[in-house]
């Protein structure tokens, strides 16, 4: 039997919530078609950084967006602030990401084509070369979000959504915890060597009965 494992656990300044590591997940965007790009009623959290590289890409993932997206960046900028203060991408109708495109992907497991799916223009330049920046790190990291407190502590917790419910049972088949399915934006957001005691720290619970 398992041993009830801390709620919180620390590495550096970086709080972590346990359900990173016992909760399960991995992306189905065969099956949800990139809702969590549409759905909510603010845009993508952003720093200050990141919104000057998004300016930097603009050009780039231009041709992507809709006729609507691009007005609404021409009147108000590529972020704006929310009702609780924080930075967020501009978005469309009170939903949609400004940077969110429709296209049609194969699906991993058959190969069948799926259409409607919700993409990300921003992405879609980085990963043909034609831009450095990928997309916001609050994206990449999702369903991690991150709080940033004054004294510069950071918090991570894990959301959990309706529309994932795919990915939930898909990561659930794949016994693919929350910090390995997102090893590429955590160590991006907070280096190799944080991720590997993360990682470290994780194999000793398991050793002890914990996971």
């Amino acid at each position: 039997m398992k041993k009830e494992l801390p709620p919180i656990l620390q590495i550096g300044d970086v709080l972590i919530s346990s359900d990173i590591l016992t909760e399960q997940f991995c992306c189905d965007l065969s099956a949800c078609k990139g809702q969590c790009c549409v759905e909510g009623d603010a845009g993508a959290p952003v720093t200050m950084d990141e919104i000057m590289e998004i300016e930097e890409s603009l050009d780039e993932a231009w041709p992507d967006l809709s006729a609507s997206a691009q007005a609404v960046i021409d009147k108000q900028g590529v972020a704006y602030t929310d009702q609780e203060g924080d930075l967020v991408t501009s978005i469309v109708n009170g939903k949609d990401c400004v940077f969110t495109y429709y296209d049609e992907i194969s699906d991993f497991d058959t190969g069948k084509p799926i259409s409607g799916c919700c993409l990300c223009a921003l992405e879609k330049a980085f990963r043909a070369g034609r831009s450095k920046f990928c997309k916001p790190i609050s994206c990449a990291l999702y369903p991690i979000r991150e709080k940033r407190f004054s004294d510069g502590t950071v918090a991570l917790n894990y959301h959990r959504w309706a529309v994932c419910k795919d990915a939930v049972a898909k990561g659930r088949a794949l016994h693919l915890p929350v910090y390995r399915f997102l090893e590429g934006p955590l160590v991006r957001r907070f280096g190799q060597t944080w991720y590997d005691e993360l990682c470290g720290i994780a194999d000793e619970l398991k050793q002890q009965g914990y996971l």
